[in-house]
C-alpha cells in the first residue's frame, strides 16, 4: 500500500515537473521568436523557417523527457537565437552573402511571356503558376506583364497596364487626405498613448462620447480617423458612427 502511494506521489510530482518544464521551455520559445522579429510563417526567409523548425524540435524533447535536463534545450535555443541575429546582420551588410543565404527573386513571367527556364529552375509547374496568380486574384495569365518569385516564396504580380484597376491619378483626381485611424477606446480602457498624439485628453473623449450617451469605460471600441470620424461601439450594443 505504502510503495502504490510513494509511487502515486512520484507521479503527480513527474506531472508538476513537466507542467514547469512546458511553462519555462514555452516561455524561453517565445522570448526567441519575438527577437527574431514579426514575419508570419509564409514571409520566413529558408534559414529563418529552419531556425524556427530546429527550435521546435528543441523545446518538445526536454519538455516532456523529465530525465534529460532543461538546460539541454535552453542552450541550443539559444544558440539557435545568437545564430540567427548573426545572419541578420550578415544580410544586412553583404548583398553577396545574403543572394547566398536567402537566394535571389527571379522573374517568372517577363513582358507577357513566361519564362520556362526560371520556371524549371524553381521547379514551377504551369499550374502551380496558375494558383499562385489566382492567390493574387488574377483569373487570365494573358493579365499579367510581370510575375516575380520572391525569396520567400510569395509571387508580386504587375498586372499589364489596361488590365489594372482604376486609381484616382488616372482620373486626375487628387483625393482628401485620410491619414490612419487611432485606436482611442479598447474593451473600455483609454488609450491616453494614442489621446496624446491626436493632440487630446480625457475630457474631450468624454465630451465626445456623451452624444454617444456612454462613457469611454463604457465602450466596446471608440476610434478616430483622419477626417476625425469617429467610429464607437458600447458593449453589449449595436454600433454607431457619427461624422462631424
Amino acid at each position: 500500500m505504502l510503495k502504490i502511494k510513494i509511487k502515486i506521489e512520484l507521479r503527480r510530482v513527474k506531472l508538476l515537473i513537466t507542467f514547469i518544464r512546458a511553462i519555462v521551455l514555452y516561455l524561453i520559445v517565445l522570448i526567441v521568436m519575438r527577437a527574431m522579429g514579426k514575419r508570419e510563417i509564409g514571409q520566413l526567409q529558408p534559414f529563418e523557417l529552419a531556425i524556427s523548425i530546429m527550435i521546435a524540435d528543441l523545446a518538445s524533447i526536454p519538455m516532456t523527457e523529465t530525465g534529460i535536463p532543461i538546460t539541454n534545450g535552453i542552450i541550443p535555443i539559444l544558440g539557435l537565437l545568437v545564430m540567427h541575429l548573426i545572419i541578420s546582420i550578415v544580410n544586412l551588410k553583404s548583398i553577396k552573402l545574403r543572394e547566398i543565404i536567402c537566394g535571389k527573386p527571379r522573374i517568372l513571367i517577363y513582358r507577357g511571356k513566361i519564362d520556362e527556364k526560371a520556371l524549371k529552375k524553381e521547379r514551377f509547374t504551369i499550374n502551380e503558376l496558375q494558383e499562385r496568380l489566382r492567390g493574387n486574384n488574377i483569373m487570365n495569365l494573358g493579365d499579367v506583364e510581370f510575375a516575380i518569385l520572391e525569396t520567400n516564396g510569395e509571387i508580386t504580380v504587375i498586372q499589364k497596364p489596361e488590365k489594372r484597376a482604376v486609381v484616382p491619378e488616372d482620373l486626375g483626381i487628387t483625393p482628401e487626405y485620410e491619414g490612419i485611424s487611432y485606436d482611442l477606446v479598447i474593451d473600455g480602457k483609454v488609450m491616453n498613448a494614442n489621446l496624446k498624439k491626436i493632440g487630446k485628453n480625457y475630457n474631450w473623449l468624454k465630451k465626445q462620447l456623451d452624444k454617444f450617451n456612454m462613457l469611454p469605460e463604457e465602450a466596446l471600441v471608440v476610434t478616430i480617423d483622419g477626417k476625425n470620424s469617429i467610429f464607437c461601439q458600447k458593449k453589449g450594443e449595436k454600433n454607431e458612427r457619427n461624422n462631424y
